[in-house]
Order: structure tokens, then C-alpha cells, then sequence
């Protein structure tokens, strides 16, 4: 797997968490900073980079 993914699945989870503690204890701070936090643009770059390189073995 691919570092980025594995960095962005770290921060989403880690952002999930943030947002639920923010949104059940009303602290709008952390509810914020948990869905900023999600991680979704390096998981993407992950999932790209995946792509790229097996796109890469098939052509080889």
C-alpha cells in the first residue's frame, strides 16, 4: 500500500474521531478541525500513485 494512502486513512480516521467528539460535546473548534482533518486529498494521491504503478507493471 501506498504511503499516502496509508497516511490519509490515519488522518481520516483520526479527523473522524475529532469531528464526533466535537459534534457531541458542542465544541465547535474540534468539530471543525475534524472534518478538515479527514484526509481525503492524500488518500486520493495514494490511490493514485496505486493506479500509476499498476498501470506501469501491466505495460511491462
Amino acid at each position: 500500500m501506498e504511503k499516502h494512502r496509508s497516511e490519509g486513512t490515519k488522518h481520516e480516521n483520526k479527523g473522524t474521531m475529532k469531528d464526533s467528539v466535537g459534534k457531541s460535546t458542542g465544541n465547535v473548534g474540534k468539530h471543525v478541525a475534524g472534518s478538515a482533518e479527514k484526509g481525503k486529498e492524500q488518500h486520493g494521491v495514494g490511490k493514485d500513485s496505486d493506479k500509476h504503478r499498476d498501470e506501469e507493471k501491466k505495460s511491462h
